[in-house]
């Protein structure tokens, strides 16, 4: 369904149509989550980066990157209930709100929500989002205290995390995986995990022209993928997560290369899908074709973020839908990322528990 965000497949109903379609949802597990997952084949999104202030300075922040972090902020509400009225009208139907830091402004998320209540916030949570605002809520962990101190210079971090977010519905944490942290998440969790927390896998995807030590090798993406395996089990109530999610992001190659990306910073179209959909504002308002895609001014060949998944790898329905364990995984995925983006949805069981290689590609060993 090349015209949605959320879920970015590239055709409607006439997919059954493919030669095998019905041999695999033959399988009734198969047709039920297909069945769960098609009602949110209408969201469509775009994102927009809400203020340029930020309460911390964060290493390998994609924000201070690239030319967003020198536009203007617009902090007039009727402004932004404009641009989420003139959106409803060209399709959007789902907003991820980001920054800088949009906790910062409480007020203008209160006006997206009341003009489009589907979407989430990216924010580090340190200051707490009134409840008013009903969108998911991902709350950005990159390693233990120790590390927070060093890369984001803010110390006891995820206890304050927690504490604004205890038992919030709306929250997911997102630990995103460098090359440094990879055996933290095991002291994050045992923090996390007491308190009932939801946490969901992010891979650091280098900032253009960063060589910095955050960023993945051969080794760490090994590792990386050993270690999520071992979190996953250990944390089934927990850990949002699928094994296709794994393969997909911890792959030697990135998303774009793996799957190729739809969003326009690499989709020369307009025709279908983001390509003509998606929008990535500025704190001005202003958007730029150019640099449109879901974390501006990430080094494309090394994007395995979990962000970027929502296009990359939902958009290829038609190359998993091949065989059985392939459909099984990417229907995991889907699952997976819904349960992370859209409020009141529960991710099912797994239906694949084992590593495959994405399509046309070998998955090297651990």
């Amino acid at each position: 369904m090349g015209n949605t965000a959320i879920l970015k497949v590239t055709s409607g109903p006439e997919t059954g149509q493919k030669p095998g379609f019905k041999e695999l949802m033959a399988d009734p597990k198969v047709r039920d989550r297909f069945e769960k997952v098609r009602k949110y084949f209408f969201l469509r999104e775009s994102t927009y980066d809400m203020t340029n202030r930020c309460n911390l300075r964060c290493e390998g922040c994609y924000y201070y990157q690239g030319d967003k972090q020198f536009a203007a902020e617009n902090r007039d509400p009727r402004a932004w209930r404009a641009l989420m009225q003139a959106e409803k009208a060209r399709g959007i139907t789902y907003v991820v709100l980001a920054g800088a830091e949009p906790s910062l402004v409480p007020e203008l998320l209160q006006v997206c929500y009341e003009e489009m209540p589907l979407g989430a916030i990216a924010t580090n949570g340190i200051k707490r989002i009134p409840e008013s605002v009903g969108y998911k809520i991902h709350i950005s962990v990159w390693g233990n205290d120790r590390t927070s101190l060093r890369v984001r210079r803010s110390g006891d971090l995820l206890l304050r995390q927690l504490e604004a977010y205890h038992d919030d519905p709306r929250a997911v944490f997102v630990y995103t995986f460098t090359r440094e942290n990879i055996h933290e998440i095991y002291e994050v969790m045992e923090t996390l995990a007491p308190a009932g927390a939801k946490l969901t896998f992010n891979m650091f995807s280098a900032p253009e022209g960063y060589t910095g030590s955050l960023r993945h090798d051969s080794k760490s993406l090994v590792e990386t993928r050993k270690t999520m395996l071992d979190v996953m089990r250990r944390y089934p109530e927990n850990i949002l997560f699928s094994y296709y999610s794994v393969t997909a992001h911890t792959h030697r190659y990135g998303l774009h290369d793996l799957f190729g990306c739809t969003y326009p910073r690499r989709n020369p179209s307009e025709f279908i899908g983001l390509g003509r959909s998606f929008r990535q504002y500025r704190t001005d308002l202003t958007w730029n074709r150019s640099a449109a895609c879901c974390v501006p001014d990430t080094d494309c060949n090394d994007c395995r973020h979990y962000a970027a998944g929502s296009a990359v790898v939902t958009a290829r329905m038609h190359r998993h839908a091949t065989d059985a364990e392939h459909f099984k995984g990417w229907l995991d995925y889907v699952d997976t990322y819904l349960a992370v983006w859209v409020m009141g949805y529960e991710k099912g069981p797994n239906l694949l528990n084992k590593l495959v290689s994405p399509p046309g590609h070998t998955l090297e060993p651990a």
